[in-house]
């Protein structure tokens, strides 16, 4: 199994879908460094006088959040295409190639290979996660500086990168549970629909919840139900922006902010979701005829 991860990993590295998605991540990073310090030089210029009021900071501290929350949204849906794009051809190219049958025939099961490009894949999501988040926010703060500078303890960092990292892990999950029944296209096209369907109902919830309107935030909830990776960024913003279940923080951050915040039970409810695309996708591959 960990022969199988291992290879996995080094697998991934070796695509070229991996090198240039390094190359647009390093791109993106250095265009969201170079926003940032012209923010910052704008926000200087600005005169203030005898220093900042109360309005001044209120602005620079909606300011400085949006910018946060936009860079970590788009840093969110990087990881999920690499994940998209990486898990669903993780069973599904190895029997339309036949390679499954060589390894099939070494001493080792079928939940063991499952398992072993599930650890894989997972592992090297999870590393370029945690690298991108950090450096979104080292970014904003390091270049930020003064003008940019938002408080952030050590255990909103961690809450929030813990949660950040379970998008991509749901997504490997499905992925591969897709993978070991459907084509790489197909099993792709079904989870890119279900990523899009699920952000599609958290911005609806978030609207409906401005609005006030039960319907709206209804949609929105099922959508979490169905495929839980919105609410997951949502309660990352929560933890990381120290946010409660409050409209105002829709002022604070943008549209990439969470005026209703998911419930602790939701993090449950996405663990023991991608618990059950697992048992699924060992149960489907073990079953299926080769």
């Amino acid at each position: 199994m960990w022969t199988i991860a291992k290879l996995t990993f080094k697998e991934i590295i070796s695509k070229r879908i991996f090198l240039i998605t390094m190359i647009m991540t390093l791109l993106f990073l250095v265009l969201y460094g170079v926003a940032i310090h012209y923010a910052v030089k704008d926000w200087n210029n600005t005169s203030w006088g005898g220093g900042m009021g109360v309005n001044q900071m209120m602005q620079q501290q909606l300011f400085s959040s949006q910018l946060l929350s936009v860079g970590l949204y788009f840093s969110s849906f990087i990881v999920a295409l690499l994940s998209i794009l990486s898990s669903v051809s993780a069973i599904a190219s190895e029997i339309d190639s036949h390679q499954i049958d060589t390894w099939l025939m070494r001493p080792i099961t079928r939940t063991q290979f499952l398992l072993g490009k599930v650890i894989g894949l997972g592992g090297l999501l999870i590393a370029y996660a945690i690298l991108l988040f950090a450096g979104i926010l080292l970014i904003h703060q390091g270049i930020g500086g003064e003008a940019m500078s938002l408080s952030f303890s050590s255990l909103q960092i961690g809450k929030a990168i813990l949660t950040y990292i379970l998008q991509p892990i749901v997504l490997v999950l499905l992925g591969v549970m897709l993978s070991s029944r459907m084509t790489t296209l197909n099993a792709g096209i079904v989870l890119i629909i279900m990523y899009g369907s699920a952000f599609i109902g958290g911005f609806i919830e978030q609207i409906g919840t401005v609005m006030e309107k039960a319907a709206l935030v209804n949609i929105g909830i099922i959508s979490s139900l169905v495929f839980p990776v919105d609410a997951m960024y949502r309660k990352m913003t929560v933890f990381l922006f120290d946010t409660a279940d409050n409209p105002v923080s829709l002022a604070q951050q943008g549209m990439f902010a969470s005026a209703s915040a998911p419930n602790n039970v939701m993090i449950v409810y996405t663990i023991v979701y991608g618990f059950i695309a697992l048992m699924l996708a060992l149960y489907s591959f073990k079953k299926r005829d080769l």
